[in-house]
């Protein structure tokens, strides 16, 4: 701390409460302090609640504070109060780390003067050819009436969700059981897509149907491992505080004593890292840095995942690197797979680019016994470059047969687990159909009466979004211009007048978020809702740990829990139809009489407990029974990993890894082998390629956070990426006259976006990447309607032309295009 830039200190007697980032899946626990803003502690460490002696200079890493995770906020009784928000030292996700994302989740508090000004704090009605500020009640009696006459009068299928699916920021379980009770039991609508996919399903159909959930080892199994995947996916960037904390401990050697405790007999050393990527990623160049002779990087051709993983496949078995004894007892259906998935390396090398040298090593490295013939402890690890990529289904099937073959899972120190982008939160009643309806075509061809964007914003999250947004603003302009002329109307004459819109055409579009988003400019009624903090809230991150965020302020202005609103949309249509006499209709909408979000918990987590969890003993039992608000509160930072096996001694007991007993979720217990034959690109996306030059990859950094839904606001972000950049290769740039901090136009059939031009050195010629779900310069755009059987789109899968639109010296001067990498090691 310097004098011009200080911290105020907690005192010793400040309220202390946990937090989850709410960012990322990764989780890290935060402890929260908040007290008088009038006070401040002293820097003697008997004198502040951090206990720390700041009369000296605190040693290195001996603690972590910055400007950003401070904050004053104002009650609602006017009382003027300071936050602030920094890593808990003794959560054993993070152990004091703290990352760019959670570091400024106190700047990210509602302050009337701060960056989140912004935030929605009240129901907004389009009324008059303006919006305006209205009661819940009226904002309620509203949708409620468009509900009521949609569902006489059609069917629970007109009425259009976009829902998250997730914890943290979007909702936990708390609010995804709030949500989901009001769409799958109350309106009964089977018409729901995912926040970033155009459908309700699931991003990891393969390895549930073969029989693995794709949470199911710890983040310390990643400090055992011998050997580390990491597919399709950035782990500094996207998940930075499990790679800094859990992976490059044992690519440094720092956790071989671990290994040796844990294993003994086997040979322990620092592990190995094979990074699959068309790209090479700053994960790969830290890697390199750290242990540059442990590190592969598999740069695949783009969409030839399955190609790799059949490649590999067919050589572990000719070489008997599998376990056999493993696969008859435990397994069904592998001499299928071998048979189906038959490929050579010399073949897979043709298809993905790969030279064989670096296939044979990648092989030996995870899948060769180790020296005195034990299995190697081999972790594969993946997320969006193949959850979103060519054939969904089929690469999630090619890479778990390579994983059950050499049974790396169900054994410390393996798993094949997706990373996450955000936590999980998933408790829901079933699906009233199980149909997986491609929402954005209903909307498109002109179906469905009632869209409701909850928590999320498909105009930036979305394949084929240009085409979405062009057909929601189309038919979202019919309602408008019926609303604009009523005047004085009742909320009861409003309802009519839109559904009367809908029968013309249109859409009624609400979207219940914290701030107002993009889709304002559609949007006919906004509903402000409650983020972390402002709510007690309870997610899961990427190891299955269960944790409370206490609440420690109040929403903003009229904001409110998302299921409190999901309750209040219900009560309020109940008593519409208690009016109307509709007995089977006021059942339906009847069990929402929830108070608090503790309500909604108990109504949701703690009875129907997580879908798709294993059971923990043969009456399949979910044991969310066993979680309360206490128990978690007292758990703190560390939680507990579901499933929770018993409460001992008032504490929570969980399940640190899943299939170690060898028993997997299908019926007989036995996990499933799959076909899955390579088959190459689709031919809608193989003549994309054929017309266009450049492949446009796209995904996060670690800067910005999935939507920039908070941090569009925040200047120095705003000021650092102006506009979504697109990493270009400099020889593709010089040939296009493009310079660092140009707009350029990219476009395809498809679409059309626009991006700032960010020369980098790694890219390969006719490769880009481009910053995903950004508000300004959007790559789905680019992306098809092209879907996999599951309808899961192919992101990934976009090639497009670029050209230059014109030089901004604004950018140049107030943006640095220093080189985000690190150079490669000599």
């Amino acid at each position: 701390m310097s004098t011009e830039d200080p911290i105020a200190l907690p005192p010793v007697d400040a309220q202390r409460t946990c937090m989850t980032c709410h960012f990322c899946i990764v989780g890290c626990g935060y402890t929260v302090y908040k007290w008088d803003a009038n006070r401040e502690g002293g820097r003697a460490p008997g004198q502040n609640a951090l206990g720390v002696d700041f009369r000296s200079q605190v040693p290195s890493m001996g603690v972590t504070l910055t400007r950003a995770m401070t904050n004053t906020i104002t009650t609602r009784d006017g009382e003027r109060q300071r936050v602030l928000i920094v890593p808990d030292k003794s959560c054993e996700v993070n152990g004091g780390l703290s990352s760019t994302r959670g570091g400024k989740m106190a700047s990210y508090l509602y302050s009337a003067e701060g960056l989140t000004k912004e935030r929605l704090i009240s129901p907004q009605l389009y009324a008059g050819s303006q919006w305006q500020d209205t009661s819940w009640d009226r904002a309620l009696e509203v949708y409620a009436r468009v509900l009521q006459l949609t569902l006489d009068r059609d069917s629970p299928r007109a009425v259009l969700f976009s829902a998250f699916d997730h914890g943290g920021a979007g909702g936990g379980f708390e609010n995804t059981w709030g949500s989901g009770k009001l769409m799958f039991t109350a309106i009964q609508t089977p018409a729901v897509r995912i926040h970033n996919r155009p459908a309700y399903n699931s991003e990891c159909h393969a390895t549930r149907d073969m029989g693995i959930g794709e949470l199911n080892n710890s983040y310390e199994d990643a400090q055992v491992a011998d050997v580390l995947w990491s597919i399709g996916n950035n782990p500094y960037e996207t998940q930075t505080n499990y790679f800094l904390n859990h992976w490059l401990p044992n690519l440094q050697g720092q956790t071989v004593d671990k290994k040796k405790a844990w294993f003994p007999g086997e040979a322990a050393a620092p592990a190995r890292v094979i990074f699959v990527d068309p790209r090479r990623t700053n994960s790969v160049a830290i890697a390199e840095q750290v242990a540059p002779d442990r590190v592969l990087h598999l740069d695949i051709a783009p969409g030839t995942d399955v190609a790799l993983f059949n490649g590999l496949f067919t050589h572990v078995i000719e070489r008997g690197w599998i376990d056999q004894p493993f696969i008859d007892q435990h397994t069904r259906s592998f001499p299928e797979a071998a048979a189906a998935n038959r490929l050579s390396l010399e073949e897979c090398a043709r298809i993905t680019g790969v030279p064989v040298a670096k296939l044979k090593l990648a092989a030996e490295w995870s899948y060769a016994p180790k020296p005195g013939g034990h299995r190697p402890r081999t972790m594969h690890a993946y997320e969006k470059g193949i959850i979103w990529g060519n054939d969904n289904y089929l690469i999630q099937s090619a890479l778990v047969n390579l994983v059950l073959a050499t049974h790396n899972v169900g054994r410390r120190g393996t798993g094949v687990v997706r990373m996450g982008g955000h936590q999980e939160g998933y408790t829901r009643p079933p699906h009233p159909t199980g149909e997986k309806i491609y929402v954005d075509q209903e909307v498109i061809a002109g179906r469905g009466r009632m869209m409701t964007f909850w928590a999320c914003n498909n105009f930036q999250t979305s394949n084929n979004a240009q085409r979405l947004r062009e057909a929601v603003f189309e038919r979202a302009q019919i309602v408008r211009a019926a609303l604009s002329k009523l005047h004085g109307a009742s909320p009861a004459e409003q309802a009519q007048a839109i559904y009367d819109a809908t029968l013309r055409g249109g859409l009624f579009v609400t979207s219940i978020n914290l701030y107002p988003t993009v889709l304002r400019d559609a949007a006919h009624l906004l509903l402000p809702a409650a983020q972390p903090g402002e709510m007690n809230l309870t997610s899961m991150n990427g190891e299955r740990r269960l944790r409370l965020t206490e609440k420690f302020m109040d929403p903003p202005g009229q904001a409110k829990p998302d299921c409190l609103i999901a309750a209040l949309i219900a009560r309020r249509t109940r008593a519409l139809y208690e009016q109307a006499g509709r007995a089977d209709m006021v059942q339906r909408f009847s069990g929402f009489d929830w108070q608090t979000e503790e309500d909604a918990f108990n109504d949701g987590f703690r009875r129907a407990g997580r879908p798709g969890a294993p059971p923990i003993d043969s009456q399949g039992g979910s044991s969310g029974h066993l979680a309360t608000y206490a128990l978690l509160k007292a758990a703190g930072n560390n939680g507990v990993q579901l499933p929770i096996r018993e409460v001992r001694d008032g504490r929570l007991v969980g399940t640190p890894m899943l299939y170690t007993d060898h028993r997997f979720d299908t019926a007989d217990g036995k996990a499933v082998f799959k076909p899955s034959t390579w088959k190459g690109l689709s031919e809608r996306i193989e003549a994309q390629r054929t017309k266009h030059r450049f492949w446009i990859n796209n995904g996060r950094s670690n800067e910005v956070w999935q939507t920039a839904y908070h941090d569009q606001y925040n200047t120095f972000v705003r000021g650092r990426y102006p506009l979504a950049y697109i990493e270009i290769n400099p020889g593709d740039a010089k040939d296009l006259g493009v310079q660092a901090g140009d707009v350029v136009e990219i476009f395809n059939d498809h679409g059309t976006t626009c991006a700032m031009a960010y020369p980098v050195a790694d890219m390969k010629p006719g490769h880009t990447f481009m910053l995903f779900a950004q508000a300004k310069g959007i790559a789905g755009d680019l992306t098809s309607d092209w879907t996999d059987r599951n309808v899961v789109p192919y992101y990934k899968g976009a090639w497009a032309s670029i050209r230059r639109v014109g030089g901004m010296a604004d950018y140049r001067h107030i943006t640095s295009f220093k080189r985000r990498s690190f150079d490669r090691v000599a």
